[in-house]
């Protein structure tokens, strides 16, 4: 039973009915108002092809963007659980401008496609910066869990960047959180077996195909400009985390890595609904990074 709870936690399944009106009255208990609740814009022709847009607050110019990406196993999740307690309303009283992004999940569509919707949302927030009131040349990628492996393989692999018709030196830089799947086959020999299941259903079995969705394996210049790896204390996510650092070093990108405290799945879902508030440890490493970024 109690793998059965972890794996449910891990997948990051989308809030209940009963959790969303939950969330409904929290946001009303907390004071929020019409000037910070998000406007939802299409980025593409599926209905999964959807984000919201939080406008800076407070500014008349252009604001930067942090644009993120949930996590939920690549096949469960949703923009508007993506958000955590504080992080939206921290980022909006920084100056930046927020949106979370919907992809297209596993099985109905594979890794690759939700790769390319990352890429489309970004390119999506360039063309429409002038209405969104951003500056197209700082925008940010920060994802969660599966979103910190897109995040990463968008801001490794130009491919994505290139079909979408911009280039890696257009990210201004890539914020992971806590992911455990940026060399895919080493994270699938075994090890982790609670999650293996949702690893074939994401990854396949084909080890070329593997290869090209680990964004370790892509560190390699070009990449974009900067990273900052964020984990937890658990082994794959600490492993994948100061590999993927290594490698990106190796290919000349500036790359920051710090372990945050929290254990297990508890400090894995901790440092996204966590990140925001002012006593939690990553906030004040995400705050400096973003304006030494921005």
């Amino acid at each position: 039973m109690r793998m059965l709870v972890a794996a449910t936690v891990m997948a990051g399944i989308a809030l209940s009915p009963i959790a969303m009106t939950r969330a409904a009255e929290q946001e009303r208990a907390e004071g929020r108002t019409e000037r910070n609740r998000p406007v939802e814009r299409a980025y593409g022709q599926d209905d999964k092809q959807k984000l919201d847009v939080w406008r800076a607050e407070g500014t008349a110019r252009p604001a930067p963007l942090i644009l993120f990406v949930h996590g939920g196993g690549w096949k469960r999740g949703d923009k508007r659980n993506a958000t955590g307690s504080a992080k939206v309303d921290h980022f909006l009283s920084q100056g930046y401008a927020v949106a979370s992004i919907n992809y297209r999940l596993v099985p109905e569509h594979r890794v690759e496609d939700q790769a390319a919707d990352v890429a489309a949302a970004f390119a999506w927030a360039r063309r429409n910066a002038a209405q969104l009131n951003i500056d197209p040349a700082r925008i940010i990628l920060m994802g969660h869990s599966a979103g910190a492996h897109l995040v990463a393989l968008v801001g490794t692999d130009p491919a994505y960047a290139r079909a979408a018709g911009f280039s890696l030196s257009d990210i201004r830089g890539v914020v992971p959180l806590d992911g455990a799947a940026y060399d895919v086959a080493q994270q699938m020999d075994g090890r982790n077996r609670m999650m293996q299941s949702t690893y074939e259903q994401a990854f396949g079995t084909d080890p070329a195909r593997q290869r090209a969705l680990s964004p370790t394996l892509h560190a390699a210049a070009p990449n974009a400009p900067a990273f900052l790896i964020l984990h937890v204390q658990r082994s794959d996510g600490t492993e994948q985390s100061r590999k993927l650092a290594k490698a990106l070093k190796s290919g000349g990108t500036a790359v920051e890595l710090h372990g945050i405290e929290g254990r297990g799945l508890i400090g894995h879902m901790q440092i996204n609904r966590k990140l925001g508030e002012a006593d939690y440890p990553a906030t004040p490493i995400v705050d400096r990074w973003l304006k030494t970024r921005l």
